[in-house]
């Protein structure tokens, strides 16, 4: 694939999404040799064997020269599907004229650059032929490969190069968007491969990162762990471990190993202002990985459970708002229609703090164990509800692409004749589109209110998990607030359709 722009920040990066570059590994027009002498002959042996008892300061000579025949790189033909296709200068031609007669200058300029425009008879521009480059590394004696799926994506032929030059031709086994995983397979057997992490690495650990870097195959660099759980992209399946070792373009799918040999983690983007090597890069966790690869190669997809809930962090002002001791979990914006969640009893406003047990850090934690669990399966959640913890049990769906929590509608109310002057600095009119709630009108700037990001055109729709539709109230819904002896209330807002939960300072 080609380099793609991380769509937004993360929340731990806070710099420029422009800045941001990620996938920029797998698909490249970087010229692959493939006619180097090996280094090392693809050995007759299943399980690659790492000398014991690295030691770094003495190299990573031996551990390379044992993982090496293991790790391979990925030569695509690929065909750019109509989704992909990247229009000429960044943009998509929009023809709005008449139909032309034969012989116009336009009809012409459209004939000669391969466009259809209205009434001409010029073909349809064939999609465009790629060739593109990654890496990737054998897991089983009889061939199976795991890479990115940016890498593989649109592939019409995918070969496989081994480091001491053999080529085979390799069948695309599965895919998974959401983790950008693949697994290959090829003909063979006795075929060196690594095996995954047994224990979980830790930060400051060492990382040896071995792939196809702009066509360089069997290139080794070396590097720590710089830390771990990262989010990048926004991604609902995170937790990313960031390596300094350097990865660039090519080496997408490629492994990452730890002193022993053993698969940390799968290459798959960097952070990076100009498309090199800055010294951040990601890495997907082999726990992750594992999981992904074994359905992949059962089933040839992945199936992921689903809960049916759209979600938020907890902040320290909402977690104020509804009297939680600890910022954490994920409350609920609304559970979708028909879905799991609402069917079991789950509310706009209930902060899920537990699955199964298992404390819940986030919303990204959330999606993460919900995506984990088995479709048709039940789950335990704790839910922490008008100041007390419930629990609910909630039998998970399987997830696919398009499901998504719908808000369900709020009756509209009269509209007032006057706006009205809030106690929290909000110039608040009742709702009269049909979208319900209080519409802002004017927001004091120097308000807790303006603080928190609320603007005229937002809508708000609750307090502390009470509709209100009138000042009376919202401001009754306030004193009761501050009648629990809480200094912050929990207020849902709704902007473009979208509600989300505010946590709001109160003066004394």
């Amino acid at each position: 694939m080609r380099p793609s722009i991380m769509k937004r920040t993360s929340r731990w990066l806070g710099v420029s999404a422009l800045a941001l570059m990620i996938g920029v590994g797998g698909v490249s027009t970087a010229y692959v040799i493939t006619g180097q002498t090996a280094n090392a002959q693809v050995q007759n042996a299943a399980q690659i064997v790492v000398p014991q008892e690295i030691q770094p300061h003495a190299g990573f000579a031996d551990l390379v020269e044992a993982v090496k025949p293991a790790v391979v790189s990925i030569l695509v033909e690929a065909q750019e599907s109509q989704n992909s296709r990247v229009q000429r200068g960044g943009r998509q031609f929009d023809f709005n004229f008449p139909d032309l007669p034969e012989g116009h200058p336009f009809r012409d300029f459209f004939d000669q650059f391969g466009q259809q425009g209205p009434g001409s008879d010029a073909p349809a521009p064939k999609p465009r032929q790629y060739m593109a480059a990654g890496s990737g590394f054998v897991i089983s004696a009889d061939g199976y490969i795991v890479t990115n799926n940016h890498v593989v994506e649109d592939a019409t032929k995918v070969t496989v190069l081994f480091e001491d030059g053999t080529e085979k031709v390799a069948t695309i086994v599965g895919t998974d968007q959401r983790t950008d995983l693949a697994v290959l397979k090829i003909e063979g057997s006795d075929l060196p491969f690594v095996k995954f992490e047994t224990e979980a690495s830790r930060v400051g650990d060492w990382v040896v990162a071995v792939g196809n870097p702009f066509g360089l195959g069997g290139t080794v660099t070396v590097g720590v762990i710089s830390g771990s759980g990262r989010n990048i992209g926004g991604s609902n399946y995170g937790d990313f471990l960031q390596i300094d070792a350097a990865v660039n373009t090519g080496n997408s799918g490629g492994p990452a190993f730890n002193t022993e040999g053993e698969v940390i983690g799968v290459n798959t983007a960097i952070y990076s202002p100009n498309g090199g090597n800055v010294g951040i890069a990601f890495a997907i966790p082999a726990a992750t990985v594992k999981g992904i690869v074994q359905q992949l190669i059962d089933d040839g997809s992945v199936t992921r459970g689903y809960l049916g809930v759209s979600i938020q962090d907890v902040t320290r002002d909402i977690a104020d708002g509804v009297g939680l001791s600890d910022a954490k979990g994920a409350i609920v914006r609304e559970p979708a229609t028909d879905g799991p969640a609402g069917d079991a009893g789950v509310k706009s406003g209930d902060i899920i703090t537990a699955v199964d047990g298992d404390p819940i850090e986030d919303a990204l934690d959330l999606s993460r164990t919900i995506a984990g669990k088995t479709p048709d399966s039940t789950v335990e959640l704790t839910i922490w509800r008008d100041g007390a913890e419930t629990k609910l049990s909630v039998k998970l769906q399987t997830l696919n692409e398009t499901a998504a929590a719908t808000e369900e509608p709020v009756q509209p109310t009269p509209p007032a004749e006057l706006p009205s002057k809030s106690s929290v600095g909000l110039t608040l009119v009742p709702n009269a589109d049909g979208g319900g709630g209080l519409l802002i009108q004017q927001v004091d700037e120097d308000s807790p209110a303006a603080e928190k990001g609320l603007a005229v055109g937002d809508a708000i729709l609750e307090v502390n998990n009470t509709p209100v539709a009138s000042l009376e109230e919202f401001e009754a819904a306030i004193d009761a607030v501050k009648a629990k002896g809480l200094n912050t209330a929990l207020v849902k807002a709704s902007r473009d359709g979208e509600a989300r939960f505010i946590g709001l300072p109160l003066s004394e």
